[in-house]
């Protein structure tokens, strides 16, 4: 017998050597296209797609998986990326994460542990998420967290339409995929946040002097000091709701335009 989050014991198929083997090779299989990734070669989105896709793969009786990174640190806006190996996954990931605020990633992730349902339409646990979810033909569900040592980095979620489909072999090969996948997940989220830290700094790097011309026509024109002309510079940027380069350029523009009638005049 197999004891489901829900309280209620079901009865456990019996796993055939063959079917044993079988899940064994898709769970290596999932391992090895793990293992293949190489993050400098794909976006954070990409990484998680194909994670997901390879779950789905190693996980037996899947018949979806989603991938999903989330913030712990706020209630709103959890959702730090998400990607999926099949598009009724996504529908379901986005009811979870973006309308309801409940369901078993949450759960899963919050809880740092396994969760799983094998009967999503009546599920206590999520009342709102699992019987909408069960009108929708997806009653299976299996969330694994993606675990490092001092860390959540998101969750594994894998979806079945029948009922009681993961039982306990599932979770352990769930949470087997789930180890490196962890890594993996948490590499990439690492990389793609220095790429975007290196695009700032080199777009910061771009805007500095037309910023510094902008304090200097500033200056000019009133005779203050430095920080009185950037001070009205952020003024003008948040009054406006335009970005601070934005300004300094347009005042820039004004100043050339300005340069230009006069030389005409001449």
């Amino acid at each position: 017998m197999t004891v489901f989050d829900d309280g209620i014991a079901r009865p456990t198929q019996e796993l055939s050597s063959e079917q044993a083997r079988a899940d064994a090779l898709d769970l290596r299989a999932g391992l090895a296209g793990l293992a293949g990734l190489v993050s400098g070669s794909l976006d954070l989105q990409e990484l998680l797609t194909r994670v997901a896709s390879f779950a789905a793969q190693a996980i037996p009786g899947a018949d979806g998986a989603g991938v999903t990174l989330l913030r712990l640190d706020r209630d709103d806006d959890r959702i730090e990326a998400l990607a999926a190996s099949a598009p009724f996954v996504r529908d379901i990931d986005e009811i979870q994460y973006a309308v309801l605020n409940e369901g078993p990633c949450i759960t899963a992730t919050l809880d740092r542990r396994t969760v799983r349902s094998g009967s999503l339409g009546g599920e206590r646990q999520w009342p709102r998420f699992g019987p909408r979810v069960g009108r929708l033909g997806v009653h299976s569900v299996l969330s694994l967290p993606l675990l490092l040592p001092d860390q959540v980095v998101g969750a594994i979620n894998v979806y079945a339409h029948g009922k009681d489909v993961f039982d306990d072999h599932a979770a352990e090969l769930g949470e087997l995929f789930a180890a490196p996948a962890a890594v993996a997940v948490h590499n990439a989220q690492v990389l793609a946040q220095a790429l975007n830290l290196t695009i700032q700094l080199q777009a910061a790097l771009s805007t500095r002097p037309v910023i510094d011309q902008a304090i200097g026509l500033l200056r000019g024109r009133t005779g203050g000091t430095a920080e009185e002309a950037f001070a009205r510079l952020r003024a003008i940027s948040q009054r406006e709701n335009v970005k601070l380069a934005a300004v300094a350029q347009r005042i820039v523009d004004e100043a050339v335009r300005r340069a230009r009638a006069r030389n005409r005049e001449i």
